[in-house]
């Protein structure tokens, strides 16, 4: 059976360590520095450049998605999304819907044709996972249509419990 382009797939894992993605997405903070989660796995790995290449872009806002080389990651380029904070930032699912077709955008503008997601605001900035999820997968598949060069999305969740939800969202709004 021939693949099916664009492909959509969850796995559970570190976002730092996929090797065969031009560019992953960092669940970003508005100064573009390392932190805890998914900022702090990247920048270890990146190293102190992917800091000194954010500074002069920063700060950005929630909703907004920026790009910088990936430096010691195994991956070309950086997309940092800074994602809403859940209960604060409003409209909170359109912020969240716009980092992911922010992402998508930059990706397909750079020539980079399979892309890295973390589940943006479900960590320390409290976004519900499930509704999260709807969120991510919805905007991921109606926006695929604008970028047509976009071969893979991969969304690499942290744990089981974030990959099961991830995949049941995406298997209900693959086969409506």
């Amino acid at each position: 059976m021939p693949l099916e382009y664009p492909l959509i797939e969850c796995l559970e894992g570190d976002i730092s360590a996929q090797e065969d993605i031009d560019v992953v997405v960092n669940a970003a903070n508005a100064e573009l520095r390392s932190g805890g989660g998914v900022a702090g796995a990247l920048h270890r790995r990146a190293g102190p450049q992917l800091a000194e290449a954010g500074r002069p872009l920063a700060p950005i806002r929630p909703g907004q998605a920026v790009i910088t080389p990936g430096f010691d990651l195994p991956n070309a380029h950086v997309i940092h999304c800074l994602g809403p904070v859940y209960g604060r930032d409003e409209p909170a699912p359109e912020l969240l819907a716009r980092c992911y077709r922010q992402a998508l955008m930059l990706a397909a503008e750079h020539g980079l044709w399979r892309i890295a997601f973390p589940a943006i605001s479900t960590g320390i900035f409290g976004y519900p996972l499930k509704d999260a999820a709807e969120v991510a997968l919805s905007t991921v598949l109606t926006t695929l249509p604008e970028c047509p060069g976009i071969r893979l999305v991969r969304f690499v969740l942290f744990d089981e419990a974030s990959l099961e939800v991830h995949q049941r969202w995406l298997e209900a709004l693959t086969t409506e």
